[in-house]
C-alpha cells in the first residue's frame, strides 16, 4: 500500500479563506458560497481535532492492576486488566440516592483499546464486603497525546457527610458494548428528539430543537405547551434565547433558525445531551444577518430524575447595541396553574406573588395548581457575566399575560450598550415533579441546595476490604478469554476488510473506527455493529457483502468462512457519530494526521 502525504489531498483553513475572499472580491458568489460550506467542513474536522476535555478529575497514571485486589474480587474481575478508585464525599447533609454524576477520566493509551465498550463501573458495598456493578455511561471519548480521556456518568449512593467508593475496570479487548436499560428512552433523529423518563416526555422542535412539550407522567397526563402562532416561528414553551436590537426595530432569535446552524448530540441510558449553537435570526433572515451575540444553548435529560438542566451562554463578539436581552423565558398555555412560587437570592422558596422590591434578584420561578399538585418550578443554578455590572435576576411569574398564557421572562440587560468580550452565562434546573401538600417549600429549597452542592469526587488508595467476598462475575458471555475464544481471530479477519473508496492505503474498517462493537453469540452467531464516517455514505452495506459496488470480500464474506461461525449479522447505528478520535494509531499513520 502507498504512504500519502495528508496536505496533498485536502486544503487548510487558511487556504479556503483566502479562496473565499478571492470569490467574493471577484463577484463570483456562487464559489463563494460552496467555500463557505467546505470552510465550514474544514472548520468542524478543526473542531474534533483540538477537543479538549476539562482536566480530568481521576488522571490517567492513577490506576491499580486488577491482580492486586482482594482475592475473590480479582476472580470477579479478571478479564479486565486494570481499575481506577473513585472516591465520592457528599459534605452539606444531604443523603444522596441515585444522583446523576459527571466527571472526567484519563486512560493511558496503551491500556484501552475502546473505551466505550469497556468501561464498567462498580460500587464497594461495604456492608457485605461485595463489589456490585451499576449502570454507566461514556461518552466524549477524545485523544490527548499518550492519553484518552472520556466523561463517565452513573447513578451514585452517598450517605448524608458519608463517602462511597466506585471501582473503574477498563483493559478488556474482548469487552462488549454493553447494553443497560433504563427508563430514559429518545425517538428521533440529530436534535429533533421525543425524550421520555418515567416522570416526563419532552418534545424538541424537528425545526430549530428548542422545547417544544412537555408531557407530564402522572394520572392526569399533563401536556404544558404553547398555543398560537408564535411570531411566525413554530411556538415553544422554552422561548429563550433572544435581543432586541438598536432603535427597537427588530427581535432576533434562536428560535427563528429554519434549522440549527451547528449542534452535538448524545444518547445514552443515563443522560440525553442536546447542545446547539449560533447566531440568533432576524425575522427578515438574511436581510438582516448581524454576527454580534452568539448563543449557545444546552439541555440536560437524566434517566430516573424529575428535573432537567439547561445551561448556555450569550456572548457579544462585536460591540452591540441592544433594547433588551431575554436568556430564561418560559411560556405556558391553557392556564395549567393556579398560583406563582419564587425563590429569593438567600435560597428561600416563597408562595404568591413576588414583593416589588424582589423581583430583580429571584433565583428561582415556576407554578404549580393549588388542586392537582402539579408544578413547573426554574431553579436557578448560575447566572452570572463578565464584562457587565449591572446583571438583572429578573423574571418574576405571570399568571395571565395576555395573549400567552402563564410566563416568566428573564431581562439580563435592558437599553445598553454591550462591549465586544462581554458574556452571559446561566445554568438552570427546571423540576416537574409534584407540588406536595405539606413541606412544599421545603422540598424544592432542599432540591436546589443538593444541586448547587454536587457529590465531591476525587481519586482514591486501593481498596482494603475486612472481609471482601463475591460470586459471579462481572464478564457477560462472550466477554472472557473463556467464552470467546473467536474474539482474536474475528478481530484480525475486519482488519483485512477495508473501505474501498480509499483506493491506495490499508484503509481496514478496525483502524479507521468503523467497528463499534463485536459479539460471539450462542450457536455460533456473530454479530458486528458498525458506522460510517458521514451521513453521505448511509449505504453500509457497502462494507458487508461483495458485489454492487464492492470488489473485495466484506465483513460477511470473510467471518463465514471461519470455522465455529453459522451466522453473520451486521447492524448500524449514527450513536455515537464517527469522529477522528475513532482512528486508531495505525488509522492515523496511514492517513499521515501524526
Amino acid at each position: 500500500m502507498a504512504k500519502i502525504n495528508y496536505s496533498d489531498h485536502t486544503d487548510t483553513v487558511e487556504a479556503k479563506i483566502a479562496r473565499l475572499q478571492a470569490a467574493r472580491e471577484s463577484g463570483n458568489t456562487d464559489l463563494a458560497l460552496s467555500l463557505a460550506e467546505s470552510l465550514k467542513d474544514s472548520l468542524s474536522l478543526e473542531q474534533q481535532q483540538n477537543r479538549q476535555l476539562p482536566k480530568p478529575a481521576i488522571p490517567a497514571n492513577e490506576f491499580y492492576r486488577v491482580d492486586t485486589l482482594p482475592k475473590a474480587w480479582a476472580n470477579w474481575a479478571e478479564d479486565w486488566s486494570f481499575y481506577k478508585v473513585v472516591e465520592l464525599f457528599e459534605t452539606v447533609g444531604i443523603g444522596r440516592v441515585r444522583e446523576p454524576i459527571e466527571f472526567i477520566a484519563g486512560f493511558r493509551s496503551d491500556h484501552v483499546n475502546d473505551l466505550c465498550r469497556e468501561i464498567r463501573v462498580a460500587r464497594v458495598v461495604e456492608s457485605d464486603g461485595n463489589l456490585r456493578e451499576v449502570i454507566s455511561q461514556v461518552d466524549d471519548d477524545v485523544r490527548s497525546d499518550k492519553e484518552r480521556h472520556c466523561r463517565i456518568i452513573f447513578l451514585a449512593d452517598v450517605p448524608m457527610h458519608g463517602r462511597a467508593t466506585y471501582l473503574i475496570f477498563f483493559g478488556n479487548p474482548n469487552a462488549e458494548l454493553p447494553r443497560y436499560t433504563t427508563d430514559l428512552r429518545t425517538e428521533g433523529e440529530g436534535y429533533g428528539l421525543d425524550v421520555e423518563n418515567v416522570h416526563y416526555t419532552a418534545k424538541l422542535s424537528r425545526q430549530m430543537g428548542q422545547l417544544e412539550r412537555m408531557t407530564l407522567k402522572r394520572a392526569e397526563g399533563l401536556e404544558l405547551f404553547s398555543g398560537g402562532t408564535g411570531h411566525g416561528e413554530p411556538p415553544t414553551i422554552d422561548w429563550s434565547c433572544d435581543y432586541v436590537d438598536e432603535g427597537g426595530l427588530q427581535k432576533l432569535r434562536i428560535r427563528s433558525w429554519a434549522e440549527c446552524p451547528n449542534f452535538e448530540v448524545t444518547k445514552g441510558p443515563l443522560a440525553v445531551r442536546v447542545r446547539r449553537w449560533g447566531f440568533p435570526h432576524s425575522p427578515l433572515h438574511p436581510v438582516f444577518a448581524p454576527a454580534r451575540m452568539h448563543i449557545d444553548q444546552t439541555y440536560t435529560f437524566y434517566a430516573g430524575q424529575s428535573w432537567f438542566l439547561r445551561e448556555g451562554s450569550m456572548d457579544i463578539i462585536s460591540d452591540l447595541q441592544i433594547q433588551a436581552m431575554r436568556d430564561d423565558e418560559w411560556v405556558f398555555s391553557g392556564y395549567s396553574f393556579t398560583d406563582p412560587v419564587w425563590i429569593d437570592r438567600e435560597g428561600k422558596f416563597h408562595e404568591g406573588q413576588v414583593p416589588r422590591e424582589e423581583q430583580d434578584d429571584m433565583w428561582g420561578v415556576g407554578f404549580f395548581h393549588r388542586d392537582s399538585r402539579e408544578a413547573f418550578i426554574s431553579l436557578r443554578l448560575e447566572h452570572n457575566s463578565s464584562g457587565f455590572d449591572n446583571l438583572n435576576h429578573g423574571g418574576r411569574p405571570i399568571l395571565d399575560y395576555p395573549h400567552h398564557g402563564q410566563i416568566w421572562a428573564r431581562y439580563p440587560a435592558s437599553n445598553t450598550k454591550l462591549e465586544s468580550g462581554t458574556s452571559f452565562h446561566q445554568r438552570n434546573a427546571y423540576s416537574i415533579a409534584p407540588y406536595p401538600e405539606t413541606g412544599g417549600p421545603e422540598a424544592f429549597e432542599s432540591l436546589r441546595h443538593r444541586l448547587l452542592h454536587p457529590i465531591e469526587i476525587q481519586s482514591g488508595d486501593r481498596p482494603r476490604p475486612a472481609r471482601p467476598t463475591q460470586s459471579g462475575s462481572l464478564a457477560r458471555e462472550g466477554e472472557t478469554k473463556a467464552t470467546a475464544p473467536l474474539k482474536p481471530t474475528l478481530w484480525r479477519i475486519l482488519r483485512e476488510v477495508r473501505d474501498e473508496q480509499l483506493y491506495h492505503i490499508n484503509a481496514n474498517i478496525v483502524d479507521l473506527g468503523y467497528v463499534y462493537d463485536l459479539r460471539v453469540l450462542d450457536g455460533g452467531i456473530v454479530e458486528v455493529l458498525v458506522t460510517m464516517p458521514h451521513r453521505g455514505r448511509p449505504v453500509y452495506q457497502f462494507l458487508v457483502t461483495r458485489g454492487g459496488g464492492r470488489v473485495e470480500e466484506g465483513i460477511r464474506d470473510r467471518l463465514m468462512k471461519l470455522n465455529g461461525v453459522r451466522e453473520v449479522i451486521v447492524k448500524f447505528t449514527w450513536n455515537p457519530p464517527w469522529t477522528i478520535h475513532r482512528l486508531t494509531d495505525t488509522g492515523r499513520t496511514e492517513l499521515d494526521l501524526d
